[in-house]
């Protein structure tokens, strides 16, 4: 039995979320061409017969413009503390440019192996592969080069396989039927998040929450009341479209993915809520739905 702690780490958009879903068979961390996506660490429990491996999806690092940004970037720095193997993913459609560089910079000093992996390689021709390789196997030691396709679910055993080599403990640190440390309404919140930020572009600005107010079930079927929160009433417009057609079109892609979560037929009932600040938005949270800690 081997277990441990990976940790995934590299710019925003280059399918750090996909790949994790690749490799947990199943879609806990959303995905968007929007940056900082991600705005939370989120755990994916990879489980095999001799072998467990937690790892760390984190938001990609970027050069922040605003409060938010320091903050995903401080997440991101601090996942890489105490794990067993760091996995530096770039896109590999890409030129290595400054902010890899700048990641680079903050992992020279690390004694945790780190292992490049290469993303998206279905984008290029297969023989184009092994020059990328070469090009990048000086830059840094890395101590493995691993091409994949978190997309087309490409190579991913042998990554598997390759992290597996630098893994000492022998426990499981959950058991075996685990595949997230997040709650289920919390992935439900993030799938509702990922279509609002999908529908709606750059009209709807990033910081949106969504939360998961109350959920009844039952051995077919699921009720699900969720809130999409904004902190102006503009945004609330846009949410709802005409006649209401922007939140019926978000509701019917999320409970899709949510159907394919809990394995159920879902009901959704969306509503969008306008809070302009963060400390109404927190009390709204912790009083009216119950919640200590949000998105």
């Amino acid at each position: 039995m081997k277990s441990g702690f990976v940790s995934l780490i590299g710019r925003p958009n280059v399918g750090k979320s996909t790949l994790l879903n690749a490799i947990i068979n199943k879609k806990i961390a959303i995905t968007s061409d929007t940056a900082q996506t991600t705005r939370n660490m989120i755990q994916g429990i990879y489980n095999s017969e001799d072998l467990q491996i937690i790892f760390v999806d984190t938001p990609g690092i970027h050069k922040p413009k605003y409060k938010l940004g320091k903050i995903l970037n401080e997440q991101a720095y601090s996942s890489m503390d105490g794990v067993d193997v760091i996995l530096f993913v770039l896109d590999i459609t890409q030129k290595f440019g400054k902010g890899d560089e700048f990641i680079l910079n903050k992992l020279k000093d690390t004694n945790i192996p780190v292992l490049l992996v290469l993303n998206k390689i279905d984008k290029i021709n297969y023989e184009e592969v092994l020059p990328k390789i070469m090009e990048y196997k000086d830059i840094f030691p890395f101590k493995e080069i691993i091409p994949v396709s978190a997309y087309k679910n490409k190579n991913i055993d042998e990554l598997i396989k390759t992290i597996s080599r630098y893994l000492v403990d022998d426990i499981k640190y959950y058991d075996e039927n685990s595949i997230t440390n997040v709650s289920t309404s919390f992935i439900i919140s993030e799938l509702i998040r990922e279509k609002v930020l999908y529908f709606t572009k750059e009209e709807v600005p990033h910081s949106v929450t969504c939360v998961v107010d109350l959920i009844e079930e039952d051995k077919k079927s699921a009720s699900i009341s969720a809130f999409i929160i904004v902190d102006r009433e503009n945004l609330k417009s846009i949410l709802i479209g005409k006649t209401g057609a922007m939140i019926k079109k978000i509701g019917i892609s999320a409970r899709s993915d949510i159907e394919n979560l809990i394995g159920k037929k879902v009901y959704l009932d969306l509503k969008v809520k306008v809070i302009e600040n963060w400390r109404d938005k927190n009390s709204f949270l912790s009083k009216e739905l119950g919640l200590n800690d949000f998105i």
